[in-house]
C-alpha cells in the first residue's frame, strides 16, 4: 500500500510539473472556418491561474493577426475593445485567422492589482520571453510568446493608463533598422490606425537579450509588430474603446484581411510624428501636484509640478528636461521614488 501511494503522489507531482507542456498543443489555428476558445491552464505547482484564448478563422486564408490585451488587468479600455470585437467581428468578412487575448492577467484584473500578478507579484510586463517552468506570469510570458506569438505574423499589444495614469491616446512600434520591410510595415499600418499620435521607440536589445516587453518579443522574433495606449485612470471611457476599436478595424483593412473602408480617426491631416522619449522619474516619495495633463506640450526647463510630504511642506519641484508632448503622466497624488513621473516624447529628427 505504501509504494502505491508513492507511486500516486510522484504521479501527481509529474502532472503538476508538467500541466503547462500538455496544453501548450491546443491551440490550432489551421481548422476550418468559425470560432474556437480555448483556456489555458497554468500551474506552479502550488498555485493554479489561467489564460483565455479565442481563435477566430475566416472563411478565406490570409494571414495570422493576433491581439492582446489585459497584460495589465487594470488597463480596462483595451479588454472592453477585444470582448466588443470578440462579438462583432464577422467570420464570412474575415480573410485569414485572428488570435484574440481578452484579458492576459486575468489575477490582475479580478483581483484590481496594478501592474502586478498577486499571484507571485510579478509584472508581466518585464517578464517576456518567460520560462515554461517559472511562476505563473513566466508561464504565461512563456505561453504567450510560444503559442501566440510563435503563431503569428502581424501582433498587436492593446495597453492603457492604469488606475495611476493619464494617458494620451497613441499607436507605436519599434524602429528595428535590421529587418527594414518589418519596420515599414509596422509604420504604415501605424499611420492607417487613424490615431493622431505615432511613435517609434529606438530597438537596441540583441538576439539573446530578454525582450521584457510583448511586442517587443514579437519584433525581436522578426514579426510585424505594434502596440496601442489607449485609456487612462482605470476607468472604461468610450471613447478610448472606439478608438481601438477603429484602430484595429483599419489594420485589417489595410491588409486585406477585413471587407469595408477605413476610417481614421485622426484630427490632423496627418499623424504627428515622435520617434523620441524622455522620461521624468520621481526624485523622492511624496504627494504630487500639477497643473499639467496628458497631450499638453511643454518646454525644456518649464516647471510641471512639485511634491511634498504629507504635512503639505514643499520637498522639490519638478522640471522639464526637454520640450515636447506629455504622452503620459503620474495623474493621481501620490508617488513613489523612481516611479515614471512623465514621459515626454518629440520628435528628434
Amino acid at each position: 500500500m505504501k509504494i502505491i501511494r508513492q507511486i500516486i503522489v510522484l504521479f501527481l507531482m509529474f502532472f503538476a510539473l508538467n500541466s503547462y507542456a500538455q496544453v501548450r498543443a491546443r491551440l490550432v489555428v489551421s481548422e476550418g472556418p468559425g470560432r474556437k476558445d480555448t483556456i489555458f491552464r497554468l500551474t506552479d505547482g502550488s498555485q493554479q491561474s489561467y489564460l483565455p484564448v479565442t481563435v477566430l478563422k475566416g472563411r478565406k486564408e490570409g494571414p495570422v493577426f493576433s491581439m492582446i490585451a489585459g497584460i495589465h488587468g487594470y488597463e480596462y479600455p483595451p479588454i472592453v475593445a477585444l470582448q466588443e470585437l470578440l462579438k462583432e467581428i464577422d467570420i464570412n468578412q474575415l480573410k485569414g485567422t485572428l488570435i484574440v487575448v481578452p484579458i492576459a492577467n486575468v489575477e490582475a484584473f479580478y483581483n484590481r492589482t496594478l501592474f502586478v500578478n498577486p499571484l507571485d507579484g510579478k509584472n508581466l510586463n518585464n517578464a517576456f520571453p518567460g520560462a515554461a517552468s517559472g511562476t505563473i506570469t513566466e508561464q504565461l510570458a512563456h505561453c504567450i510568446s510560444n503559442e501566440i506569438i510563435d503563431q503569428t505574423d502581424f501582433f498587436l499589444d492593446i495597453h492603457g493608463g492604469d488606475a495611476s495614469e493619464d494617458l494620451l491616446p497613441f499607436v507605436c512600434y519599434y524602429d528595428r533598422k535590421d529587418i527594414p520591410e518589418k519596420t515599414a510595415q509596422a509604420k504604415e499600418l501605424s499611420e492607417k490606425s487613424g490615431f493622431d499620435y505615432v511613435v517609434s521607440y529606438p530597438y537596441t536589445i540583441g538576439a539573446t537579450e530578454p525582450a521584457k516587453y510583448a511586442f517587443k518579443q514579437a519584433t525581436q522574433k522578426g514579426i510585424t509588430a505594434l502596440s496601442i495606449e489607449a485609456g487612462k485612470l482605470g476607468t472604461v471611457q468610450p471613447e478610448n474603446v472606439a478608438v481601438i476599436k477603429k484602430a484595429v478595424y483599419n489594420m485589417l483593412i489595410q491588409l486585406n484581411m477585413y471587407e469595408g473602408k477605413i476610417k481614421p480617426v485622426s484630427s490632423h491631416k496627418t499623424p504627428v510624428y515622435l520617434n523620441n522619449q524622455t522620461y521624468v522619474k520621481v526624485p523622492q516619495k511624496g504627494i504630487f501636484y500639477s497643473e499639467f495633463k496628458s497631450g499638453g506640450k511643454v518646454k525644456n526647463g518649464q516647471i510641471l509640478g512639485y511634491i511634498t510630504d504629507e504635512f503639505g511642506n514643499k520637498l522639490t519641484e519638478i522640471v522639464a528636461p526637454t520640450s515636447g508632448i506629455i504622452l503620459y503622466k503620474v495623474g493621481t497624488p501620490p508617488v513613489n521614488k523612481d516611479e515614471t513621473l512623465f514621459c515626454i516624447g518629440y520628435n528628434g529628427g
